[in-house]
């Protein structure tokens, strides 16, 4: 197992998929987690509390459990929702446990550090940010009735939900506080992973915590770009794989990038290749085309190639 350094980004679904691959490539991962949740047991336990949503910080840690009987039975305790319409109706207790924590030991990464020692997490889970963060976002059409008309969109829910085109995100508070542990994994990895995920609520709010982005910008780490499997869905419908990296460029202007990684399924005919090579191009990086995604299911990625196809792009810089 490589000691390589890797600092994978991202949020939800999208970074428990990158996490499951580079677990298999390195013992020296991190992930750095967006916290602009605000559905679910996470917006409940956040509106009540004023804590960061923990939700998908949970799902990073249960990501990096302990290959163990003791690592699975804490990893599927901390998933487990509680069932019914109660108080607890749609909790997870992971996000319970974890809340608890922050509240008695007072500091957010000391709790976070001590629900991964129950895990046996192997790699560390940080918070994007040290205060909660709100989304908005500039959207054409997010009332059907006035399609052209541009109107401003708040929270992480409403923003994914949205009927119309999302044109750009920003966050509020826009200049928040960053936990010095965040910047400096960033600052000492060999590799940043950022991607899968939902592009604007998960991508690209990383981009503008101005602390995170300098170090994004400033680090000798090489940066991959991990494209989603199913572009043209929810927030980024109607987009193309290109379209995805000028939005990128477009939130991120003097941010370059090593290695745009994307699945044979998503590059389509040769014109869409050549796109997507230009757009690449246009950020200092190489385009990578692997097979990542599972044979039954085309629309998840599939652990094993994901970290093959990590582990060929690492190994190929040294």
């Amino acid at each position: 197992m490589s000691r390589t350094t890797v600092v994978a980004l991202g949020g939800g679904h999208g970074l428990a998929a990158t996490l499951g691959a580079l677990r298999h490539v390195t013992d020296g991962l991190t992930a750095i987690v967006t916290v602009a949740d605000d559905g679910g047991s996470s917006g409940r336990l956040r509106g009540e509390y004023d804590v960061l949503p923990p939700g998908d910080l949970r799902m990073a840690l249960a990501a990096l459990c302990d290959d163990s009987e003791w690592g699975h039975l804490w990893r599927d305790a901390l998933q487990h929702r509680f069932p019914g319409g109660g108080p607890l109706g749609g909790h997870a207790l992971g996000n319970l446990l974890i809340v608890s924590l922050w509240d008695l030991l007072g500091d957010t990464v000391t709790g976070l550090e001590t629900v991964g020692r129950l895990l046996g997490a192997r790699g560390r889970v940080l918070p994007m940010a040290a205060v909660p963060l709100e989304i908005t976002a500039r959207v054409r059409g997010a009332d059907p009735a006035h399609p052209r008309e541009i109107e401003l969109v708040r929270g992480q829910v409403a923003v994914a939900k949205s009927p119309g085109e999302v044109l750009s995100i920003a966050l509020d508070p826009p200049d928040p506080p960053v936990h010095a542990d965040t910047v400096q994994a960033v600052l000492d990895a060999d590799w940043v992973v950022l991607g899968p995920g939902s592009w604007f609520t998960s991508i690209m709010p990383h981009l503008k915590v101005p602390d995170l982005a300098q170090a994004l910008r400033t680090t000798e780490a090489g940066r991959i770009l991990t494209l989603n499997l199913e572009l043209n869905t929810g927030e980024t419908n109607g987009f193309s794989a290109a379209d995805h990296l000028q939005v990128f460029a477009a939130h991120a202007p003097q941010m370059r990038l090593d290695v745009v990684l994307v699945d044979p399924s998503v590059v389509g005919s040769n014109g869409q290749r050549e796109q997507l090579t230009q757009a690449a191009q246009a950020m200092g990086a190489r385009l990578v085309v692997a097979p990542v995604a599972q044979l039954e299911d085309g629309h998840k990625h599939d652990t094993l190639r994901l970290a093959a196809a990590y582990r060929d792009i690492i190994d190929d810089r040294r």
